[in-house]
């Protein structure tokens, strides 16, 4: 009995973990699909992803030539002018580059340590280094991922309580969103 339910979950182990995977990404695959079906008018299933990949490679075509570029950054002014608009479309974007575009900002992780002399540490990002225009010189901005979570919390800590990891970005970000149980190892 005991073996069988070693194997039951080990089983689940494995199983959990893919089916979880297979699951969001089909859900999104699907919903991409049908959006984009709509939108392009096209009746054949799987015609939309394909609609929406060969979008994002005429996009990527367009920035890396001068004429696109600079049709793009029209549509960029426009969309950085426009109220409520502005909002979204600013913080999804600098979201999106401080993770892989040119100015990438989590690229230095760090150890936080919040109350002097206590042993609790938080492992985080340091995003701004030079806090002077809010009357903060001796303090830095720093980004703390939650664990199982696409979430965070945004603080500003004295310097002299971050210290830098030795450790590649992409693992300490594994590292948190893991609760500690992958990206260091790896």
């Amino acid at each position: 009995m005991k073996k069988i339910l070693s194997c039951f979950l080990k089983g689940v182990l494995i199983l959990v973990p893919l089916a979880i995977t297979v699951f969001i990404f089909a859900w999104a695959f699907t919903k991409l699909d049908t959006l984009f079906c709509r939108l392009f008018n096209i009746t054949f299933p799987g015609l939309g992803i394909l609609a929406t990949i060969v979008l994002v490679f005429i996009i990527g075509f367009l920035a890396s030539n001068i004429i696109g570029r600079k049709l793009l950054a029209y549509v960029d002014m426009v969309f950085t002018k426009l109220p409520l608009v502005k909002l979204l479309y600013g913080s999804v974007k600098d979201l999106t580059e401080a993770f892989a575009g040119e100015k990438k900002r989590f690229d230095k992780p760090v150890l936080v340590t919040p109350i002097k002399g206590e042993g609790a540490k938080f492992v985080g990002f340091v995003t701004r280094e030079n806090l002077e225009k809010l009357g903060l010189d001796d303090y830095v901005a720093v980004y703390l991922p939650q664990a199982y979570n696409y979430a965070g919390n945004f603080m500003l800590f004295p310097k002299d309580a971050v210290v830098p990891l030795n450790i590649d970005s992409a693992k300490a970000i594994a590292f948190v969103i893991s609760a500690g149980v992958s990206g260091i190892d790896s």
